[in-house]
């Protein structure tokens, strides 16, 4: 196999998912050619053993699962996220400056670093609802071609500039769209992308999204840099790992499945976030469509295990400093453990030695992360999902920098280690006693 065709990959998917509606698209379409049957939660469920099923939740979350072969035993899960920090526009978008420009009214999606949104190509993406008939649909919307574009006040203008800025969303960061003759367009832009009459489109969830094409780079092409990298990388990367597993004893005896929750980047707390009873939903249902008794059921969740993957700060190459002294990360060097004391991961060392055994018996290294003591952490999925299905769980992650930036900067080698991985871990189910 070609060194960069796992990143290459990696790009090519991010590339064709400019919004979490799309990713979770793609990877619909991944699961139906490896021969997945979707199931939609407003209907029955028929499952047999031995089959593949995936469900979806709002278009933007979605749970892939394997049914045992034989009598369950084990549960093996993982997770990560769809979503990533930008800029979601609000309805009634469009402001005329002067008379001479039009703007886009916009509101921040999640943490993000704000500089880095200026002065690139934008466009925008996401879900609209139009009337066809006497029915509504929901149309994914792409509007493939540089649109906006947010520009920087000059330096002459703002000598202050280089030192130190605070950025307001409103008056700052709202996205140039075209000149005064394309005032009212803006609706007419969306319906012609969602394939309906202006008078037919009757909302939209809409997010900009960076134009700049994923690159390989690097002395060595050691380094690969795109847009979600936090999480598309880790989402993807965990759907090739459960989608190339081999039989054996976790196809006999575990229900294997893959989650991608939505909102995790605003706290998960949707209906189809990792805080939300998606998961469990969806498990009691093949609980109930199994006829799997409620004491086997228990005990299945007992000796399960659950991975949490979201992508981890690796040490920074002009901030080295801003590293905890002993636990420090770096690209291409291997799939990262998180740790932390108050539990904003779930690890502890059971887990992590689960873990580092199915990394050692795929031949992939392994790193640890912790935040410096005086700083805070943020959470991720594994805590979050625990506190609705109470299973073993790792937090891990691919090293990364510059996160929750537009254009975010990875290992070449890490997406390959990730995919090996979590291939061992739907093959392998590792004990401690």
């Amino acid at each position: 196999m070609d060194q960069y065709e796992p990143s290459r990959k990696l790009l090519a998917f991010i590339e064709k998912s400019p919004s979490v509606f799309h990713a979770v698209a793609n990877l619909k379409e991944e699961l139906e050619l490896a021969g997945f049957q979707e199931l939609e939660e407003n209907r029955q469920w028929v499952l047999q053993h031995g089959k593949g099923y995936f469900v979806t939740r709002n278009d933007s979350s979605l749970i892939a699962f394997r049914v045992p072969e034989r009598e369950l035993q084990y549960f093996h899960l993982t997770a990560a996220h769809s979503d990533s920090p930008c800029f979601k526009l609000k309805p009634s978008c469009e402001i005329l400056v002067d008379h001479q420009y039009v703007k886009l009214n916009t509101e921040g999606y999640g943490g993000m670093l704000m500089g880095p949104w200026l002065d690139r190509p934008l466009s925008v993406a996401g879900r609209a609802v139009v009337r066809r008939g006497n029915q509504l649909k929901k149309v994914l919307v792409h509007i493939d071609r540089d649109l906006l574009l947010i520009p920087n006040v000059a330096i002459h203008m703002n000598r202050d500039a280089n030192n130190g800025k605070k950025w307001n969303a409103q008056t700052d960061l709202l996205p140039l769209y075209g000149g005064a003759d394309s005032m009212e367009t803006f609706s007419i832009e969306i319906a012609n992308a969602a394939g309906a009459r202006v008078e037919d489109l009757l909302d939209y969830d809409l997010f900009l999204y960076n134009r700049m094409p994923g690159r390989i780079w690097g002395a060595q092409n050691e380094f690969i840099s795109s847009r979600a990298l936090d999480d598309l990388q880790c989402s993807w990367a965990l759907m090739q790992g459960f989608l190339q597993a081999e039989g054996g004893e976790i196809r006999r005896n575990a229900l294997a499945a893959c989650c991608i929750f939505d909102n995790e980047e605003t706290g998960s707390l949707s209906a189809q976030g990792a805080d939300s009873t998606f998961l469990t939903d969806v498990l009691e249902r093949i609980r109930e469509t199994m006829d799997i008794t409620a004491g086997e059921w228990r005990k299945a969740i007992a000796e399960g295990f659950m991975i949490s993957a979201d992508n981890a700060h690796a040490v920074h190459p002009n901030h080295p400093e801003l590293a905890d002294p002993t636990n420090r990360p770096y690209l291409n060097q291997g799939i990262v453990i998180k740790y932390h004391a108050n539990q904003k991961y779930t690890t502890d060392s059971i887990t992590a030695s689960m873990f580092r055994t199915i990394c050692q018996e795929a031949d992939v290294p392994v790193q640890t992360y912790t935040n410096r003591s005086d700083q805070a952490g943020g959470s991720t999925l594994g805590n979050i999902s625990n506190a609705h299905l109470s299973i073993r769980s790792v937090d891990i992650g691919l090293p990364q920098l510059a996160m929750h930036s537009p254009y975010e900067t990875a290992g070449a080698d890490d997406t390959e280690y990730l995919i090996r991985a979590i291939r061992k871990f739907y093959e392998r189910h590792v004990v401690i006693r």
